[in-house]
């Protein structure tokens, strides 16, 4: 509601002004993504990205839909046309860049000023091993407690993680590699908060992160040159689930089975990543895996 609430307040509010609502049509509602380039700066303070112009565009389609329903204007008047802004496009890293993070970040960690500024680095770096190893929602990391995460075994003994994370109003499970494990228990080895019912991501004190460390991993993205896309498009936390999505597929995954993982649907998979080619990016992407779930061999 805090989202939907900005979207009315800073800009729509703004773009409509005293108009009645029962004069408003929809060719204004067309009209809005070409005001809010002009007018706007997107959520970080830079270019508006498409995605954020949707979002808006939803939000004034959804106060007309009320507005009808509640009679105070025609159903005729409710907007009907589809949105004139692309889909955003996920901006995941490539495999080229996926290597260039780490071996930034894993040197990156070790520079903090005090020992809170290294803590949180540390926590930071296993959280991006993380988030790229399991597809991981934000809301669902946020959410993670240490008893939603456990060590399984399978027949063959093979180790492998299971994890119950709550997103999108519903429970749901998730598997991953032993390495996910490892990172775990980097975390929690320095964490204040330990107990099976605690967070897993929590601040330096031990409370909830609700932010996931937006800003510092921003200027981690920064530092490293990896901000923004080849596109121009500024990346965010969101960058480490698109780039699981896209290796997954690469190294010829079934769509339904990452579907599955990530709690989303085969209709999304195939219209935001159909464009991964298994053949063209096996080799790049089989070594960047490498690179990433065994660091050592690095050394």
């Amino acid at each position: 509601w805090r989202v939907i609430d900005s979207h009315i307040r800073t800009q729509l509010n703004k773009y409509i002004g005293n108009v009645q609502i029962d004069l408003i049509g929809e060719d204004r509602w067309k009209q809005y993504a070409t005001w809010r380039r002009k007018t706007g700066k997107g959520r970080s303070g830079g270019r508006v990205s498409d995605g954020t112009i949707r979002d808006e565009s939803a939000t004034f389609r959804s106060v007309m839909r009320f507005a009808a329903s509640k009679r105070y204007i025609r159903e005729s008047q409710m907007f009907r046309g589809k949105l004139l802004v692309d889909k955003t496009k996920r901006e995941e890293f490539t495999a080229k860049e996926y290597n260039k993070l780490h071996t930034y970040a894993r040197s990156w960690k070790e520079k903090g000023r005090n020992k809170e500024k290294l803590w949180y680095r540390e926590v930071i770096y296993n959280f991006i091993l993380i988030m790229c190893g399991t597809g991981l929602r934000k809301s669902e990391a946020a959410s993670l407690r240490w008893s939603d995460c456990s060590l399984q075994h399978d027949s063959d003994e093979r180790s492998f993680v299971i994890m119950n994370v709550w997103g999108k109003g519903k429970r749901r499970q998730l598997v991953a590699g032993k390495n996910v494990w490892e990172y775990l228990e980097r975390i929690k080895k320095i964490s204040k908060s330990k107990s099976k019912n605690d967070y897993v991501f929590t601040t330096y004190v031990g409370e909830q992160s609700r932010t996931l460390y937006g800003r510092t991993i921003r200027k981690l993205l920064d530092e490293s040159g990896l901000l923004f896309s080849s596109s121009g498009s500024r990346r965010s936390t969101y960058c480490f689930r698109h780039t699981f999505a896209v290796f997954a597929l690469a190294r010829g995954v079934d769509v339904y089975l990452l579907a599955e993982q990530m709690g989303t649907s085969v209709k999304m998979i195939e219209e935001h990543y159909g464009h991964v080619s298994a053949v063209k990016n096996r080799s790049q992407i089989l070594k960047g895996l490498r690179s990433w779930d065994y660091p050592e061999e690095r050394k």
